[in-house]
């Protein structure tokens, strides 16, 4: 039988490549003849996974992570019309049927039919359907025809494997951040968050032609590396609030637009900054975006959060001022990115060199047996993106 192998999470803050059962077109006694076995190709390491491996939600120990993967098609269930053996495809993140009314509105991030807990779910995560993660060698993947983007080029696509390995998740999503809060030609931007999503959204905003793109953080590295590819950058530990930081920028202290790419781990800002503040990125957004401006909220909001600071945040609730945001007329969108909104164009924006998401989020390939030491690195604050390579395919081109 053929072996597999892939990341476990164990507890908090260990995780281990351990030796799991090779993919069947199966969900336990649920038979998956409309799924695809792939041979993964790249697979990235998520914040939203480290999350999970701070311990920060109610994920059971022994789950296998990753939800952002590409791959080759190796083995295609009896119900697969149009995507075949050998094909190289990227998997969205989030699981689609196809079949169910949020499907077929496109809202694929909350489909009815692949989670039996609540709308919605992904490979590798709490909560989400149980469906084995892709930080492994090899995955299986459900309504292939529906969910799989296929690569038009196999070799142009390996070519661009950095940056195609990009639209699973991080690229989408910081796009979706930027499209839901009104990121058009000559906006000026505020991206709260230098991480691999904030730094997507802020390489999305520019491909959406914004005039100014400012990132926060408060980390000196992800702030150098927003400013590689043309951002502003705020420090937000300083002691000078933000609306004075971005005024410094634009000469008045608002954004037209403005995009959570942090989610519920925040922390303050300011004196504030080594102290954990779920709220302060809203509130903070809501302050420095103009009246009648828009708030994407791409970044995490979970339901149980064990290591929350409170009662109230151990199960998302959060002192966000909404009076603020009443009366400033603003609009808000959260949750899961509906990934195949956007990726088969931002595939052609990759192919066609519109965008070099790769140099943006500093894609940085490892062995999938370095894959405990990517987490560690990126807990850490490393302004990087860290894409798993389990065998070898990605550094050998």
């Amino acid at each position: 039988m053929a072996h597999n192998r892939g990341v476990a999470y164990m507890r908090p803050g260990v995780v281990e490549v351990q030796s799991i059962d090779f993919p069947k077109l199966a969900l336990g006694d649920r038979k998956c003849n409309h799924g695809v076995i792939l041979k993964i190709v790249s697979t990235n390491i998520c914040g939203s996974d480290q999350h999970m491996v701070r311990g920060r939600t109610t994920a059971p120990a022994g789950i296998i992570l990753g939800h952002e993967i590409t791959g080759e098609v190796i083995e295609a269930g009896r119900d697969v019309e149009f995507i075949k053996v050998g094909d190289l495809v990227s998997v969205p993140f989030n699981i689609g049927c196809g079949r169910c009314r949020n499907c077929k509105e496109g809202a694929t991030g909350i489909c009815l039919n692949v989670n039996p807990s609540r709308p919605g779910a992904a490979y590798g995560y709490v909560d989400m359907g149980g469906w084995v993660g892709g930080q492994a060698e090899y995955v299986m993947v459900p309504y292939a025809d529906f969910n799989l983007l296929k690569f038009p080029d196999k070799a142009q696509a390996m070519e661009k494997i950095r940056d195609l390995t990009c639209l699973s998740d991080i690229l989408p999503t910081g796009y979706h951040g930027a499209v839901s809060a009104g990121v058009t030609t000559g906006s000026i931007v505020y991206v709260a968050g230098g991480g691999p999503v904030g730094l997507a959204c802020a390489a999305a905003s520019q491909l959406l032609g914004a005039a100014c793109v400012i990132v926060g953080d408060l980390i000196p590295e992800r702030l150098a590396q927003a400013r590689s590819f043309g951002c502003e950058t705020v420090d937000i530990s300083k002691s000078a609030p933000l609306a004075e930081q971005v005024e410094q920028v634009v000469g008045v202290p608002e954004v037209d637009c403005a995009v959570d790419c942090v989610g519920f781990e925040a922390r303050g800002h300011g004196a504030e900054a080594k102290r954990e503040a779920p709220a302060t990125v809203l509130n903070a957004l809501m302050e420095i975006t103009r009246a009648g401006g828009r708030l994407g909220i791409p970044g995490l909001y979970v339901t149980g959060d064990p290591g929350g600071i409170d009662e109230n945040a151990k199960v998302g609730r959060l002192s966000v001022r909404i009076g603020l945001g009443w009366a400033k007329s603003h609009v808000f969108t959260t949750g899961q990115t509906p990934v195949m909104k956007y990726n088969r164009q931002l595939m052609q924006a990759i192919l066609y060199n519109k965008i070099q998401i790769a140099r943006a989020v500093n894609v940085t390939v490892m062995r999938l047996d370095e894959a405990p030491q990517g987490y560690k690195d990126f807990d850490r604050g490393a302004a990087k993106k860290f894409v798993l390579d389990p065998h070898g395919i990605v550094t050998r081109n």
